[in-house]
């Protein structure tokens, strides 16, 4: 583990500063039942109610202060709607494409890079992985800081974790980690914003993943992925690294098919799951091999075949180890292409 890694400091820390809405005082455990779990507003509901009594032993924070932070809060139709219909899911790859390779940010990845050489260049010495991917991760996931959310983190969250059936445990589980972080970091909970999912920062981190991985990269004893480029830059990094990227090895590649007849056996080798099933002698025996091929699966590595619907055809790719690194930072394979193909276009612009 880098020795810039997750910070050691105690979960948990005493704020002076209350958190109590003005004027906002619960007695005993909350009053009397209001027991209205359509209610919009949280704190109406019995079972928000619940939870904040359960945080607050398990954790050992205030329950008035915790009633505080859910106050003024209420289930956000647009959040529902929005996780309901995730880009990633809807669309092709043909679709999905030109959202992210665009000549704007493309250039905009350009001007970045050079702009933070010496920070993208440390990174890639001390994680291995390439300054144009750190780049175009940020560049796909925020527009390079330019769209990093404007919903309540903590509203996002509990909307997701009350009001989401199908992922409410996730959500109440990051809703936890955001609590926690906050208390952490020293933040007002209820003030800090990001995307309808609870991701933060130019970077996009959860919170899970922002006390996992985030990183003190200029070493002024805090992480912050809003505003320092350092830990932004070094926490992309300290992500991919930890999820298996290696170090100057291939990414994925183009399968030009020129014999026909082997395409259903190639589409055979295509699996749902992202985590890479194949070998590399069972490509090799379809006619596939390549240098890169080698150097990617040595030794004994294993590769996922994907299909994607381009422009004018389906077209075939092969995925290593570091195209599964990728997927673990969105778990999608549109967007590791997304960001695969950024890079490239960002490294060749320059």
């Amino acid at each position: 583990m880098t020795i810039h890694s997750v910070c050691t400091k105690p979960f948990l820390r005493t704020i002076a500063k209350p958190i109590l809405a003005a004027g906002v005082f619960f007695t005993g455990a909350f009053g009397p039942s209001l027991a209205d779990e359509s209610s919009a507003r949280f704190l109406e509901r019995d079972s928000v109610r619940s939870y904040i009594a359960e945080f607050s032993k398990e954790h050992d924070i205030n329950t008035n202060r915790l009633s505080g932070m859910f106050v003024r809060l209420s289930s956000q139709q647009s959040i529902l709607d929005a996780i309901s219909r995730p880009a990633e899911r809807t669309l092709t790859w043909r679709e999905y494409r030109p959202i992210f390779l665009t000549d704007k940010r493309t250039d905009d990845g350009k001007a970045f890079l050079a702009e933070h050489s010496e920070l993208l260049q440390r990174a890639e010495a001390e994680f291995g992985v390439p300054a144009e991917i750190i780049t175009a991760i940020i560049g796909v996931e925020t527009s390079y800081g330019r769209i990093t959310g404007s919903y309540k983190v903590l509203e996002a969250l509990a909307t997701l974790s009350f009001d989401y059936p199908p992922r409410a445990e996730f959500f109440r589980s990051e809703m936890e980690e955001f609590i926690l972080l906050s208390e952490l970091e020293g933040w007002d909970t209820v003030s800090v914003k990001g995307s309808y999912a609870g991701a933060m920062g130019m970077p996009q981190f959860i919170s899970s993943s922002y006390r996992e991985y985030a990183i003190d990269f200029d070493n002024d004893g805090k992480r912050d992925l809003f505003n320092s480029d350092a830990d932004i830059i070094g926490s992309v990094a300290n992500y991919l690294a930890r999820h298996g990227w290696v170090k100057s090895a291939p990414i994925a590649e183009r399968w030009q098919l020129t014999d026909t007849t082997l395409s259903d056996e190639v589409r055979g080798l295509v699996r749902t799951n992202l985590k890479p099933a194949v070998g590399a002698d069972t490509i090799r025996a379809l006619g596939f091999d390549t240098p890169a091929l080698e150097q990617a699966t040595a030794p004994n590595k294993l590769l996922s075949v994907m299909t994607m619907q381009g422009a004018d055809t389906e077209e075939i790719w092969v995925g290593y180890p570091n195209f599964y690194a990728i997927t673990r930072y969105n778990h999608s394979r549109l967007y590791a292409m997304a960001v695969f193909q950024l890079a490239q276009t960002i490294r060749g612009a320059l």
